[in-house]
């Protein structure tokens, strides 16, 4: 317990850290806004709403950005020079120190992990799900028992993609590779379903099958439901995980 302490409150004093939490929270916030300003301009022309089933949970799909750099920064920052009180060393060999189990340092620093991204995911899933049923003028729709299942598979995709970004970057050691990597395939092009267009076994990808666990409107040839598109995903990342773990217990520090 004392390690999951340590590493929490050493997640907590990385500003980049909390950047993140900035973008998890605003982004996909923001972005359910301007669709529900959307769509209720679509409605009120008499237009139709085909991604209406999705409302909010497309939007959080963007907001995994926010867990990308989280999981990334908790493993990078260990390998920042410090200050010149510390003659140019490195976080991880004060951690080391602290804590001689690499086994159970890394366990800590994934449990830390994962108490933020959950946290963060479920903040930003109330806030997103919120405005994206606001219509001016009428009351907010609420959440119903049949959106449980959905909400836990956002809070689940958040947290493993935090894991796998994790992974990514203490195999690299350093933040740069899996950042670009990562928020690129999210944000700007989804290479992964690009993929899917050359072969279906691209939707076993871990980005796309876990997106299943929440999006019920996926334009693919391939049906996974949504349990089994969890299930690959979570498989993937402890695929990661074991690989990383396996090279940061062998490898000097």
């Amino acid at each position: 317990m004392r390690a999951l302490r340590a590493e929490l409150l050493k997640l907590s004093g990385i500003p980049s850290a909390w950047a993140a939490v900035v973008v998890g929270l605003v982004v996909p916030f923001a972005v359910a806004a301007l669709n529900a300003g959307a769509r209720s301009a679509g409605r009120a022309a008499g237009g139709s709403d085909p991604t209406g089933a999705d409302a909010g949970f497309q939007e959080l799909a963007f907001g995994v950005i926010g867990v990308v750099v989280l999981g990334v920064v908790a493993a990078s920052s260990e390998y920042f020079a410090e200050g010149g009180d510390s003659a140019g060393g490195r976080q991880i060999t004060a951690s080391l120190t602290a804590v001689p189990s690499r086994v159970r340092f890394l366990a800590a620093k994934a449990g830390a992990l994962v108490l933020a991204a959950a946290v963060l995911a479920v903040l930003s899933t109330a806030a997103t799900l919120t405005v994206s049923r606001v219509v001016p003028g009428e009351p907010a729709a609420p959440l119903t028992s049949a959106d449980a299942p959905r909400v836990l598979g956002v809070v689940a995709y958040w947290v493993l993609t935090a894991l796998l970004a994790h992974a990514l970057a203490l195999l690299t050691r350093g933040g740069v590779v899996p950042l670009v990597v990562l928020i690129l395939n999210t944000s700007v092009v989804s290479v992964t379903y690009l993929l899917t267009r050359v072969t279906p076994l691209a939707n076993y990808l871990p980005d796309l099958a876990g997106a299943r666990m929440f999006i019920r409107t996926f334009r693919s040839s391939v049906e996974i439901p949504p349990l089994a598109g969890g299930t690959v995903m979570a498989a993937w990342t402890l695929a990661l995980l074991g690989v990383a773990a396996a090279v940061f217990l062998r490898r000097d520090a």
